[in-house]
Parts: structure tokens; sequence; C-alpha cells
């Protein structure tokens, strides 16, 4: 039995999509278990650039399963409009699986998300708009609706009907908004279920099925350890739990069968959205690397805000999500640099401390305390091994490991698989 999970370290966007579908390539199934299709994954396939916001990474190779688990929210609409661009690319998509008690995102939650958002002003958290919020808050209220319940076309009425009597009162009062038809919903959600319903299966049967049977199975969140809802920068957060706890709940798994934790980082620090960011730029050096690292949402084509390397903030991610192994991507960006930092500890009302405080009023009010490394000019992109890496990228890379405690997997100088230099095997290392 093998289940590994990935995790971003940061904020999101550091490249889980692409170590989630390097492991993959070893392994029998790939589950999504938390999220929705507010964050994406930049995956090169064979030479083609794939970007997912719905579907798991697993989903390119035929032989093995890609499930979307029960912790995730679904737009069924979105889904099918991914899984046709993937199919017009001629990716096979009958290997994917959906899980019966995973939420179902609805125009409502969308229009609402946006409207809440833009009405807190400077409050405003930054959503993407696409209704992962409000979805999680009616699964959290018990007014949710499921994947199954779109297969059933009596039961999905009865269900919108009382969720509809909430949500156009709440439109028409508050927002000032024309509410929602409850026939045209049904009847598009119904669709929407016949097309689904080959995929439609009781994932957690399945995927303990596969862990018992000792097949290899890749656990991948949507957003990264700072915006898990318990333990991220709240309320500047995401509305479940990306960190590798968060598998067991959204994969329906028990915590035994979690054997390896990867959490992944970029070796600076990325962030879309508001919310405190204490190492970010916002000069030359923050807009090079934002430029060279192609820094824009995948989703909302926002560009990034950038920022150092942020130690503090990966040793909080390694703490809360368990971390037994490190992959460390986009060390090429920082190429050409004639000096590099690292945020080891932060300083607050003149006392330096290591961890991330939970006020966020403190958080704004730090200071980081940066420690200075020589850079290195020389290209990277074509390395094949550690040994390979200029003396000044190598000690950069031992100095991670030593401040987060946790050894690097892998390390990537470039976006293709090719280009992430593998350490060891890690579904046979002891």
């Amino acid at each position: 039995m093998a289940g590994i999970v990935v995790v971003g370290s940061q904020w999101g966007d550091e490249g889980k999509g692409k170590i989630t579908n390097f492991i993959s390539q070893d392994s029998d199934m790939v589950v999504r278990y938390q999220g929705g299709n507010n964050a994406g994954h930049t995956i090169y396939v064979d030479g083609k650039k794939f970007e997912l916001s719905s579907v798991p990474s697993g989903i390119f190779n035929p032989n093995r399963l890609a499930v979307i688990g029960n912790g995730c929210v679904v737009n069924p609409k979105a889904l099918l409009a991914e899984l046709h661009e993937i199919q017009e690319k001629g990716v096979t998509t009958e290997n994917l699986r959906i899980s019966d008690r995973a939420h179902v995102i609805f125009p409502y939650h969308m229009l609402i998300d946006q409207l809440a958002d833009a009405k807190k002003g400077d409050g405003k958290i930054g959503t993407t708009g696409r209704g992962i919020g409000p979805t999680y808050m009616d699964k959290a209220a018990r007014v949710g609706i499921r994947i199954v319940d779109l297969l059933d076309e009596e039961i999905l009425r009865e269900r919108l009907a009382n969720v509809l009597a909430e949500k156009n009162e709440v439109l028409e009062k508050i927002y000032d908004h024309a509410p929602f038809d409850l026939e045209e919903l049904v009847a598009e959600y119904v669709a929407y279920g016949q097309k689904l319903k080959p995929y439609i299966v009781d994932t957690t049967v399945l995927i303990n099925e596969y862990l018992d049977d000792n097949k290899r199975v890749l656990f991948e969140g949507a957003q990264g350890a700072m915006l898990d809802i318990d333990q991220g920068t709240y309320p500047y957060v995401t509305s479940s739990s990306p960190v590798g706890g968060g598998a067991t709940i959204g994969a329906g798994v028990g915590p035994t069968k979690i054997t390896r934790v990867v959490g992944v980082a970029k070796a600076y620090t990325s962030r879309v959205g508001d919310g405190p960011f204490p190492t970010e730029l916002f000069d030359e050096v923050g807009d090079r690397i934002r430029e060279i690292g192609h820094e824009y949402g995948v989703v909302t084509k926002r560009p990034r805000r950038i920022g150092w390397l942020d130690t503090v903030v990966l040793r909080h991610s390694a703490r809360i999500g368990g971390f037994t192994h490190l992959s460390l991507n986009s060390l090429d960006v920082l190429s050409g640099l004639e000096t590099v930092k690292l945020a080891v500890a932060y300083e607050l009302d003149g006392q330096r401390i290591t961890h991330y405080p939970a006020s966020l009023k403190d958080v704004q009010r730090v200071t980081p305390v940066y420690e200075e490394l020589p850079g290195w000019s020389e290209d990277i992109t074509g390395i094949k091994s550690r040994d390979e890496l200029p003396a000044n990228a190598e000690n950069y890379l031992k100095r991670v490991e030593e401040l987060i405690g946790v050894p690097l997997y892998t390390f990537a100088v470039g976006p293709s698989n090719e280009q992430t230099i593998i350490l060891f095997d890690i579904w046979n290392k002891e």
C-alpha cells in the first residue's frame, strides 16, 4: 500500500500539477481531494500545453484512474467544457471518475460569490468569483446539492426549490438582482447529470480498494497550505483544507493509508489575490521574476504578486502538512541575480520570531529577517543532475533544506518534466 499526498507549500501556483503529473507516471490512481475550478494546473505533455482547473492531473495516462473526490466542489458546465477541450487534443477521458458525494456549483453560487466580494470594497477577499466559497457554505449548512442528486430529477427539483427560495430572496432584496428560474436550472443540470453519469461512482470504495490491493494512489490538492481554511492566512484563504490531512477527509480514506507527503514550492514566492505577503517585492527584481517566471494566474490571468522565498511560511506548511519531502520548482528563474535572499525569521515589536502569526494584524506588521546568498549567472535549464548545478545554486538548495528541515525530493530548472531533477524513487524509498 502506498498513498502519497502532493501539497502546495505556499499560496498556490507552486507547480503542483507538474509534480503530480511526474509522480503519477508510476501510480495507478490520482485523486483530487478538495477545491473546485478556481485553481489551475499547467501541465506539458508530449510538447502540448494543458491548463486544467477541474480535471485531476492524472488524466493523461489512459491506464491510470483520475478521480474527483468527495471533498471537491464541481461545476458541471465547466468540467464538461474542460473534458471536451482535452478530448479535442487527443486525450481520452474514459479513465475519469467523479464522486457521487461531491457537491455541485450552481450559477447562483457564482453570482453571489461575485456580488458579495464586490460589496466588501477594500475588505474583499479577492476570490475568483467561481462560486467555490458559497458552495462550501451550503455544504456546511447542509443545504448543498451533490453530484448524485443530478441523476434524479425529482430529488433535484425538490432540493433546488428549497434552496432557490432563499437564494432568490437574497439576490432580490440584498443585491437588487433578478432571481433564477427553477425549471430552467433543473433542465440544465439534469442534462449535465446525464452527460456525467458514465463517470459517477462511489469513489471512497474505489480508492480504498486500490490501496488495499497495494496499488499506488497519489492525492493532489488544489491550493496551497497558506490558503487552508484553518491554518492559512485567514480570512484570505480558500474554503477547504488543501493540507496533507485534508486528503483523508476529501478522498474518504483513513490517515494510516497516507505514507508520504510532498510539499511543493517555488524557489521564490508568488501569490494571486489579496492578503498579507511579508516578503513581497515592489521593485525591478520582483518585476524581473514575474516576467521570467511567466507569473500570471492560469485561471484568472491576473499578474501574481512576487516575493523572496519565505522559509517561515515553508516551515509552517511543513509542520501543519506533515511534509516528508520537498519539491522546489523554478530554480532557473533566479539565475542572473547577483544575490538571492531567504526570509529566515520575522521581527515583530523588536523581537525575532520564527513562526507564522495567527493574527492578521501581526502578520501585516512583521519585518522579514533576510539571509543573503550569492547568486549565479549560469544557465541551468539544461542540467540533468544536482551535481551539475553551479556552486551557488547548490548552496541555495542546501540552505533551503536546512531551514525547512525537510529533504528535497525534486528540484526543477524549467517547466517541462524533462527539466525536473528527481533525486530518488519516492514510491520505493524506505
